[in-house]
């Protein structure tokens, strides 16, 4: 994962539920402490990091630093189609206006597209060097925490798809302009997360070819909720044996949830040599963490981890 940081812009991408939000944190976590100004985007209405930063839950819609050199946006669709008009359209008073209308807005729900055009667009911005946005601040890397795998690969294609259907005009050139960004793999990086199971991993494959039909590739895979090989087969049936034995309801209960966490982490083994022969490398391997919610003791553990492998 060298100099993965170094690009302007990384999705984070994997299938519902693997961890995508977890890992997005992470890396931006390790990319400020490198002094690198980061930004982590959230979109698809996910809203959980201000949370996890001890900051107010919801949508932050305004750029917001939540630790020392790091910053978090969520992307809403109506907010950055409003923010587009008002940059396109002179004045620009006139273009939040028009982005407010009944008509218009009936209009932007039933393209096909546009959501995700406006979406990806914001994305691109904050990544430029020189923001179009007023009194925007520059930012040396743009995480993307994407949506779900289908998703998040209409997101990214989505430029290229209007720009050859309009052909000419500032959509066309704004689709282009975008695409060519997002397909330069000298700019923009794709980490996958996938939990070492059947179906997260058959996913990660799909993943890979269809970034491969849209320019782009993976540049690391990270197996999320790995449970450590603790014991060996010694271990193993020793511990059947003491539990055959009898013992009190507490030592039953730890030998139990010791065997099970060690046929959890055999289970895990296959779908992880998986990955390793699909890729050519091994997964980073990120732990199992028993707890419900992102807090910033664990994104803190997490980002050490990914920052002494990046």
């Amino acid at each position: 994962m060298s100099n993965l940081l170094d690009k302007r812009l990384l999705f984070v991408m994997g299938k519902g539920g693997v961890g995508r939000s977890t890992v997005a944190a992470a890396l931006g976590l390790a990319a400020a402490r490198r002094g690198r100004r980061t930004i982590v985007v959230e979109v698809s209405g996910q809203h959980r990091l201000a949370g996890a930063f001890g900051s107010d839950q919801g949508a932050v819609l305004d750029e917001r630093e939540i630790a020392e050199r790091l910053y978090a946006v969520t992307v809403d669709p109506e907010h950055a189609t409003t923010e587009y008009l008002s940059l396109q359209v002179r004045p620009r008073a006139m273009g939040e206006l028009l982005a407010s209308t009944r008509m218009f807005q009936y209009f932007a729900a039933a393209a096909p597209g546009l959501a995700e055009l406006v979406t990806i667009g914001k994305i691109w911005e904050l990544a430029q060097l020189e923001r179009r946005s007023r009194n925007a601040s520059r930012y040396d890397l743009v995480v993307v925490d994407a949506p779900a795998t289908g998703h998040g690969m209409a997101m990214i294609r989505t430029p290229k798809q209007f720009a050859d259907i309009a052909r000419v005009g500032p959509i066309a050139h704004q689709g282009r302009t975008i695409h060519s960004f997002v397909s330069d793999r000298r700019l923009t990086g794709v980490i996958a997360v996938a939990l070492p199971q059947e179906m997260p991993v058959n996913e990660t494959l799909l993943l890979r070819d269809e970034l491969a039909d849209a320019g782009l590739g993976i540049d690391r895979i990270i197996a999320n909720g790995c449970y450590p090989q603790r014991f060996s087969a010694r271990d193993v049936e020793a511990l059947r044996e003491a539990q055959a034995n009898g013992h009190g309801p507490l030592a039953r209960s730890a030998l139990r949830a010791a065997l099970s966490e060690q046929v959890r982490a055999s289970e895990q083994r296959p779908q992880l040599r998986r990955l390793r022969d699909a890729f050519g490398e091994a997964p980073v391997r990120l732990p199992f963490l028993f707890a419900p919610e992102l807090d910033r003791d664990r994104l803190d553990a997490l980002s050490h981890q990914l920052g002494s492998v990046l």
